[in-house]
């Protein structure tokens, strides 16, 4: 094959292998020179794997890579961007306590001169790359300070100033608005027009019809099919296997208002707090769920919301106003007296303040219950107990592993985030807390948590759901409170509320007549 018509990368005959697992088997894939070619395939397909093998982060055990027509081997991430292939994870690996230039000038090849750094340099070229591909962020800014959404601008970033001319990217849409989601597709667009080849991770299976050139999907760690077509429901089967119709009717709600007489179990009233910043993130927030409802939080990441959640959850203390549950006074920053009232949460970041990584599966789900009976017996914690509950947990929520002792950092996202819920859901809450429940999930793991969302409210808790997924919102809520620069705009009744009316409110805009 002649190097003009040679794909921008390709992967022939793939096969990786880890103990117990085999995570790509024989797998062929191609990305052509200025194409845009999703990758889809549910949790554990096989999808990341591949990737991380054109990354250099593995190494096939059996199969080759090529990169325009000429055979490439790869022992590290740095032949893999010297190759000009850079990914963005959707984990992110980033250092949180340096700034957004100190994370994107590590390792590059621009960097340094002399020995030393030019920071003023970098910052100039970062400012340049965000204007020019609409990434907004500050280049001096500390990665602990910012929102999921600007730490995932800043994984983009990183990757075009390494001047990367294969860009993988694992969901880069799932923690921006739709409005952002279209300005990257359009990006991303722009990019292909102009040479550059992107391969695009998405659960989104509308984005990735709407986006990509082709589509090549993963089951079962191998490649199935490459399609030209975007019809979203063949996409959906080829994905998962089987007819998915079932699978859209579990995300159909009746989001009809609940009555006044229903008890508010969350009561929140004139909440004030400071972000990491020092600078105000909630100003005078005030919001309730009753029981049985679900109350979608919807807004551009950084308004608030992280704040809002890690209150309730005890893991920040705010400055003025008061929370109660069921009627009763949560401690501000207490971490156990949310539990003890009845309050789970589900946070954003799974595998950094949700779950222990290098914990069992049994030993993440125990982590909130081995100091009472049966799992306690002072002043011994029963292993047996443990074990036998996560064995039950993992059957009822679906999570698929060898066994429940193993370690959670193995698992696929989806099954992290049933872990995460197991846990959560099991102690019989009266509030859940939960924050982007579905970023980066497959479409028949998204179903999966959302039914047990569905399933939650049905059985009287009460839900606070902060999403940066609109339709999602949409999906499941009773009522939505639109949140903007630490202050609720309006709550809007589902029945009320549409796409255009929720983005507008989510950019600041109060109707005129309101």
């Amino acid at each position: 094959m002649e190097a003009a018509t040679a794909p921008a990368v390709a992967a022939f005959h793939v096969t990786k292998k880890f103990p117990g697992v085999i995570a790509n088997e024989d797998v062929t894939f191609d990305v052509r020179v200025g194409e845009v070619h999703a990758l889809l395939g549910e949790n554990g397909a096989g999808k990341t794997t591949l990737s991380n093998i054109l990354t250099g982060l593995y190494r096939p055990d059996s199969g080759w890579i090529e990169v325009l027509g000429q055979k490439a081997e790869f022992h590290s991430p740095r032949d893999a961007i010297a190759a000009g292939i850079g990914m963005v994870h959707q984990h992110f690996r980033l250092i949180p306590t340096f700034s957004v230039a100190e994370n994107i000038a590590l390792g590059s090849a621009h960097n340094p001169v002399a020995g030393r750094f030019d920071m003023s340099a970098i910052e100039e070229r970062i400012v340049a790359l965000s204007e020019s591909f609409d990434l907004p962020v500050d280049p001096r800014a500390k990665i602990w300070q910012l929102s999921v959404g600007e730490q995932q601008r800043v994984e983009i970033i990183k990757v075009l100033y390494r001047d990367a001319r294969v860009l993988i990217m694992d969901e880069p849409t799932a923690v921006l608005t739709p409005v952002e989601s279209e300005v990257l597709a359009t990006t991303l667009q722009s990019m292909a027009r102009n040479g550059r080849s992107v391969v695009f991770i998405s659960h989104k299976l509308g984005e990735v019809a709407s986006i990509a050139d082709r589509v090549t999907v993963l089951r079962h760690g191998r490649s199935i099919e490459t399609v030209t077509e975007n019809d979203v429901t063949a996409l959906a089967s080829l994905m998962v296997g089987r007819d998915v119709e079932s699978v859209k009717r579990s995300t159909e709600s009746t989001t009809q208002s609940l009555a006044a007489s229903t008890p508010v179990v969350l009561e929140i009233d004139d909440l004030r707090a400071v972000g990491d910043r020092g600078l105000t993130a909630l100003d005078g927030v005030s919001l309730n769920v009753r029981a049985g409802e679900i109350v979608g939080v919807a807004g551009v990441a950084g308004n608030g919301q992280r704040e809002l959640v890690e209150i309730l959850a005890g893991l920040r203390r705010s400055v003025s106003g008061s929370i109660r549950v069921d009627g009763e006074s949560l401690e501000n920053g207490s971490t156990r007296h949310p539990i003890r009232l009845g309050v789970s949460y589900v946070p954003q970041d799974r595998m950094g303040t949700g779950l222990a990584p290098d914990l069992t599966i049994a030993e993440n789900m125990a982590l909130k219950k081995y100091r009472r009976p049966p799992v306690a017996r002072p002043p011994f914690i029963r292993q047996s107990v443990i074990d036998a509950e996560a064995r039950e947990l993992m059957e009822r929520f679906d999570v698929r592993a060898p066994s429940e002792t193993t370690p959670t950092r193995r698992l696929s996202g989806g099954n992290v985030q049933k872990v995460l819920l197991a846990r959560e859901m099991s102690g019989d809450p009266k509030v859940l807390v939960i924050a982007s429940p579905t970023q980066g999930l497959d479409v028949g793991a998204v179903a999966t948590v959302h039914q047990l969302l569905l399933d939650a409210a049905e059985s009287g808790v009460g839900i606070l759901l902060v999403s940066e997924d609109l339709d999602e919102v949409l999906a499941l809520s009773h009522r939505i409170a639109v949140m903007y620069e630490g202050r609720v705009l309006d709550v809007v009744e589902r029945s009320d509320a549409d796409v255009q009316r929720i983005g507008l409110l989510m950019g600041g805009e109060m109707e005129e007549s309101a």
